[in-house]
């Protein structure tokens, strides 16, 4: 298996200390990738390069950027049976989930490439007489996007095409979990004609990772970062930064609510909420982690939906014989099954479609949970979703902001403006009426608020994330001052 390098100034290079790393895959434990392990010199070369090409890419034509990033999109669509067997090898994704992260993926890029046109700015009245007073976007600098593992390929993608499409240069802080995945993406950028050096590479082992991304942080060429993991690490990140005077987009942890009301269609729901909690065995930042349905429907919501989980059992995503894959990690089992244990300690009724074998842990749900368990507020990120009965609307709307958490929310009624009235009550960055709480599109501005984090990436939301946005004014008369 080819050794991932690191990627500084359009060249492979290995770690200055020869160190390299190994990623082992989480279902047969054979190895899945081996990568440099940067140093924190070579985590500011990495830097260093990205700041040298960032002055002819910022000065490059908006036209001339578009067609690249279009042809990124291409690219990356290209390396779909690349992306499948290393999203396998590296993090147990079934062939479906890795299709739909390069389809999204290569959308991404594409609707980046439409924003080149976009970075646009306004003429501001002035009371002064005379004065032409301008607001103009220019592009930031150097921007560090660091990606996880979860929709590596998504979530990779993310965090450099706007960046890239307002004129900045990124350095790429890969995932320690995946980084042939995230190798890819530049691989396939650079193919597409981006300039060498404009997107620096970086991997490192996971022991470093404090250490690298706090030099990185640091770097006076950085002046923009982006980051999408848990919510503890983005605390961190935001902390540095805040002393380097850094803006930051966060987009963190969740525990999307899922709202079925006494009208609602349940078939819809169950369907609905059965691929927010299962899809990618629940391992997305979106998934759907509490139901909370009314009394009125709860007892016919909960028979539908147990008969449709008690069938997503999990296998080898090799084979894609099984609706679920694997989980990241036997770490990830082993919460789970200790959520689980909590709950039926205090009370809770479990439906199981299987014991878990290693990594492959078919769906479980949680039904009659309340606020003692830890399953009510703890994020589980993985195939468990609980069941939390209301009294009516107004409670289930009280249970939904019941969490620190705020990205994804869905309702189900088929009083479309009774769906769209609580949408507005509940407090997250997104929520969806009738439909999943998984949904991404690359034009929607996504994130979350309060531990969810705060910062809006996709479409036009995301230019103002990532570029400066600056008052500059043309007398046109001669000036007239008391002194």
């Amino acid at each position: 298996m080819t050794l991932i390098n690191l990627r500084i100034a359009g060249a492979e290079r290995a770690s200055d200390t020869q160190r390299t790393f190994r990623r082992m895959n989480p279902v047969t434990g054979e190895l899945a990738s081996e990568a440099a392990a940067a140093s924190v010199a070579d985590a500011r070369a990495a830097a260093d390069a990205a700041a040298a090409a960032f002055p002819a890419w910022a000065a490059l034509g908006p036209n001339a950027r578009r067609a690249i990033l279009l042809k990124a999109a291409e690219t990356v669509a290209a390396k779909g049976d690349a992306f499948v067997a290393a999203m396998a090898s590296e993090i147990g994704a079934t062939e479906g989930w890795a299709r739909f992260n390069v389809m999204l993926a290569s959308s991404m890029l594409r609707e980046a490439a439409s924003l080149t046109t976009q970075v646009s700015g306004e003429v501001i009245p002035s009371d002064k007489p005379g004065c032409l007073s301008m607001g103009i976007r220019e592009p930031a600098g150097v921007c560090l996007g660091i990606a996880p593992w979860n929709a590596p390929v998504i979530l990779g993608v993310r965090a450099l095409a706007t960046p890239l499409a307002c004129g900045n240069a990124v350095v790429f802080k890969a995932s320690e979990v995946c980084p042939r995945t995230h190798a890819l993406i530049v691989e396939a950028l650079e193919e597409a004609g981006l300039p060498p050096g404009l997107v620096s590479l970086v991997t490192n082992a996971p022991e470093d990772a404090g250490e690298i991304v706090g030099a990185l942080i640091d770097h006076p060429a950085i002046r923009r970062i982006n980051f999408t993991g848990s919510t503890h690490v983005g605390r961190i990140i935001a902390e540095r930064a805040g002393r380097q005077l850094k803006p930051v987009l966060l987009e963190l942890g969740g525990k999307a609510p899922l709202l079925v009301l006494k009208d609602a269609d349940l078939d819809e729901a169950v369907k609905a909420a059965i691929f927010g909690a299962f899809f990618n065995q629940g391992q997305i930042c979106m998934s759907t982690e509490r139901i909370i349905v009314v009394e009125d429907v709860a007892e016919e919501f909960v028979r539908r939906f147990n008969a449709r989980a008690a069938e997503l059992k999990a296998g080898d995503p090799a084979q894609g014989k099984a609706p679920l894959g694997a989980v990241v990690d036997v770490q990830t089992v082993t919460k789970v099954q200790s959520l689980i244990e909590d709950a039926q300690a205090k009370g809770a009724s479990v439906t199981s479609a299987g014991a878990a074998e290693g990594v492959l842990m078919p769906a479980q749900v949680v039904d009659r949970v309340t606020a003692d368990m830890r399953i009510y507020s703890e994020e589980s990120f993985g195939p468990v979703v609980a069941i939390i009965r209301a009294k009516d609307e107004a409670d289930a709307v009280r249970l939904a902001n019941d969490t620190e958490y705020g990205l994804s929310a869905a309702v189900f009624t088929r009083d479309i403006g009774r769906g769209i009235s609580v949408a507005r009550q509940i407090r997250s960055g997104i929520c969806h009426v009738n439909g999943p709480t998984v949904h991404d599109e690359a034009q929607m501005p996504f994130g979350g608020v309060g531990a969810s984090g705060y910062g809006r990436f996709g479409g036009k939301a995301g230019i103002a994330e990532f570029t400066e946005l600056r008052w500059i004014t043309v007398e046109t008369q001669p000036g007239h001052f008391p002194i």
